[in-house]
C-alpha cells in the first residue's frame, strides 16, 4: 500500500515470565498500528503472503480473509511452524492488528519493517514474548 518513503514511529517491547516448555521452540509478536486508509481483503492476502516470505515460513494453508458487518476484517495464514492472524478495523478508528505464533524463529525487527512499510502506518508497536 506504501513505496515504504514514510516512517512511523516503532517500540519492540518485550515481555518476560517463566518458560514452562523450553525444550520447545516458540515465538510470539503482536505487531499493531495505524494508518491512512482502510485496508481491504486483498491488502490481508498479499500482507500476509510477504509476511511469510519475511519470517521464512513454509505456508500449508494460503491466506484466508473473511469480514465481519461488526468487527472489521480478519485474514489467516497457515504455516507449517503454526501461522498468524490479521485483523483489521475501520471504525472507531483506522487500526491493525497481527498475531503471530511460530515454532521456528524469524526476526521481528524485520516483521515490523515489513509491516510498517506494507501499510505506511503513521504509529507501529511490536510486542515481542
Amino acid at each position: 500500500m506504501s513505496d515504504g518513503s514514510h516512517r512511523a514511529n516503532v517500540e519492540l517491547l518485550l515481555r518476560d515470565g517463566p518458560d514452562l516448555a523450553p525444550e520447545i521452540l516458540r515465538r510470539r509478536l503482536v505487531v499493531e498500528g495505524t494508518c491512512g486508509a482502510a485496508i481491504d481483503a486483498s491488502s490481508i492476502v498479499r500482507y500476509l503472503d510477504g509476511l511469510s516470505e519475511v519470517c521464512r515460513m513454509h505456508v500449508l494453508l494460503p491466506p484466508v480473509t473473511h469480514r465481519s458487518d461488526r468487527y472489521g476484517w480478519a485474514g489467516w495464514v497457515h504455516w507449517e511452524a503454526s501461522g498468524a492472524h490479521f485483523y483489521a478495523w475501520e471504525q472507531p478508528r483506522l487500526f491493525f492488528s497481527v498475531d503471530i505464533y511460530a515454532c521456528a524463529p524469524f526476526s521481528a525487527e524485520d516483521v515490523a519493517a515489513y509491516t510498517r512499510t506494507f501499510f505506511d502506518a503513521t504509529d507501529l508497536v511490536a510486542f515481542q514474548f
